[in-house]
């Protein structure tokens, strides 16, 4: 071929080229950007909010425009791969590019739930045609009276039969009403079980707001707007829902008024073991052996000093960071894991298959006791961030902050709300009443002496050939009996400074999980595995639990503090501490595929 042809070749591929891109992406999408996937992104959104945001529409009364915008989800690199799985230059982590997670309300579809599901798979809520949104605007007026939220234990007769009155009203609407009591069930089911895609191109993801970032916020809305149709039902905008106290000891047991077989507040599909004056196991599992009450009651408390206070960065107490085209549950929560996880347990039939109603997801807010239940672990949000003088959540990062959620409101409008919204509970127009809180002094202490402890773990460390590490451990690691790993610390002696700025972090990565089981291992550092302590013990770190909610396996981090742990365990010098992993319920349905220790800043 002449140096002529070549040329002439040359040119008409690129004139083939230009004509492909030119009529394939959008006409506002340039390659003249240096990063092209950040442009991507960037062009994504400035063309999702144009079809989103009609600017015949006002803001406040907007209907919802789905134009595909073609060519952007051809893209074989991207469509269907999440963001995270594309691995893209450090520049398309420009913080003027927006990744927050927001449904695609209008593409509701079946949601995944578990074998034997005692209901139907579809959870999508009512939605009016057209289909028209209200951002949120209804903020409490400055100086007008808060709505005070309180424990039951502490709250009479009367205030209790507001609730009961309010909840017999929402079950007695029409079911095409949106304020309906199942109609508001099915809102949990479908932000927990699949039912909402992410927006085009990552409309192959599902959005599942647990075991991440998301599980506060959207729970704080939902509980916000059942609070408020539930007042306008009863003609008392002023009432709050009471919250379940199961953290004091006052409150460790189900509240009378939801065991009264003729209370609106009854519901059926509950474990008849577990009614008052039973105590509440905060670290529950089918199975569990009994115990005292003095003795659960300790307990308790030492395991909400692990979650609440030993839990001291975001991403241990609030959980994993989950953006704009990332795959679902990237890591769970302190508090969600337990309480919140085992006290759906506790509630729920041990005699049906995913312990309905309230042990599994899809059907947990169809029990009344779910919303004092949630009222309490919002509380807990609260709490947290005002421990040890101001602890830091995320509200520093815009994706967070930006993240939206849909509800109906007690007008029967489809409300957009977003997490930045949600920090202030004052805006919102309810406190809680403040009361003792009896876990902040429950520091739990060794089980066994330092010589012991370090005796136990010397012998365990020579019987290793050779020495199992994490390098040296076979992973994926099956979980279907005890094991004990020996971990290396990457830093020991660390300063004060060091120790002030960044919590050590066990980080646990589960590679897979059976979803459609229920799951639970705890986890002890430098124990005795032939006796391993029990929740009120130093050794014993953490618990992860699985809620049954599809029939998917996943992945996701089990991430436990332990600075204040080792401290406690006088190990903090130790250049090695043995993790031992100790199923539970579930015995070979999770595998585990690395243990290692992080160093995360607080």
């Amino acid at each position: 071929m002449s140096a002529f042809s070549r040329v002439l070749f040359a040119f008409s591929a690129l004139i083939i080229v230009l004509f492909f891109l030119t009529t394939t992406f959008p006409t506002s999408f340039s390659f003249t950007n240096t990063n092209s996937f950040s442009h991507f992104l960037a062009t994504f959104h400035a063309n999702n909010n144009n079809n989103n945001h009609s600017p015949s529409s006002s803001p406040n009364d907007q209907t919802h425009q789905h134009q595909p915008i073609l060519g952007l989800w051809r893209n074989p690199f991207i469509a269907f791969k999440g963001i995270n799985d594309i691995s893209p230059s450090p520049a398309s982590t420009n913080q003027n590019i927006s990744r927050a997670i927001s449904p695609d309300v209008a593409n509701c579809g079946p949601v995944e739930l578990p074998p034997n599901a005692i209901t139907e798979p579809f959870c999508c809520p009512i939605l009016p045609s057209p289909l028209k949104i209200k951002d949120f605007k209804d903020f409490a007026k400055p100086n007008a009276p808060l709505r005070v939220r309180k424990p039951i234990h502490l709250v009479d007769d009367e205030y209790m039969a507001k609730l009961e009155k309010g909840i017999a009203i929402m079950k007695s609407l029409p079911k095409n009403d949106p304020r309906n009591y199942i109609e508001q069930a099915k809102v949990h089911c479908v932000y927990c079980n699949g039912g909402y895609p992410q927006k085009p191109p990552f409309q192959n993801l599902k959005i599942d707001i647990h075991r991440s970032w998301l599980f506060y916020p959207f729970h704080r809305w939902y509980i916000y707007f059942f609070e408020k149709i539930l007042g306008s039902l009863i003609g008392d905008p002023d009432f709050a829902v009471p919250f379940w106290s199961w953290d004091s000891i006052e409150g460790m047991q189900m509240p009378k008024h939801f065991a009264n077989p003729n209370s609106s507040l009854f519901h059926n599909l509950r474990d008849p073991a577990h009614l008052p004056p039973y105590i509440v196991d905060l670290n529950y599992h089918v199975g569990a052996d009994s115990t005292t009450q003095d003795q659960q009651v300790s307990y308790n408390l030492a395991f909400m000093y692990k979650q609440m206070v030993l839990a001291n960065t975001k991403e241990v107490f609030m959980g994993g960071v989950y953006r704009f085209g990332d795959q679902a549950q990237p890591a769970i929560g302190s508090v969600e894991q337990a309480p919140h996880n085992t006290v759906h347990k506790w509630v729920g039939r041990a005699d049906l298959p995913s312990q309905e109603d309230m042990g599994t997801f899809y059907t947990a807010a169809r029990d009344p006791i779910f919303y004092p239940h949630h009222t309490n672990i919002d509380r807990l949000w609260g709490i947290w961030t005002s421990l040890d003088g101001g602890r830091q959540d995320y509200r520093d990062d815009q994706d967070w902050l930006d993240s939206e959620f849909y509800f109906y409101d007690e007008n029967l409008d489809l409300v957009r709300v977003n997490i930045r919204d949600s920090l202030d509970t004052k805006k919102l127009g309810y406190v809680y009443e403040e009361f003792e809180i009896p876990w902040l002094n429950a520091s739990p202490k060794p089980s066994r002496t330092k010589l012991e402890r370090q005796a136990k773990k010397a012998s365990f460390l020579a019987s290793q050939n050779p020495i199992t590490t994490t390098t040296a451990t076979k992973f994926p690691l099956v979980l279907d009996s005890k094991v004990s790993v020996a971990v290396t610390r990457p830093k020991k002696l660390r300063s004060k400074l060091e120790k002030e700025r960044e919590e050590e972090v066990l980080v646990i990565e589960i590679v897979d999980l059976h979803s459609d089981k229920d799951v639970k291992f705890d986890v002890h550092v430098d124990d005795d595995e032939e006796m391993l302590s029990g929740p009120d013990k130093a050794e014993f770190v953490g618990t992860f639990t699985s809620v049954p909610h599809g029939r998917h396996k996943s992945k996701t981090r089990f991430m436990v503090a332990i600075s204040k742990v080792l401290e406690n365990l006088e190990a903090e010098e130790d250049e090695i501490i043995v993790v031992t992993l100790a199923p539970i319920v579930g015995k070979g349905l999770v595998s585990i595929g690395s243990i290692k220790v992080e160093y995360i800043l607080k």
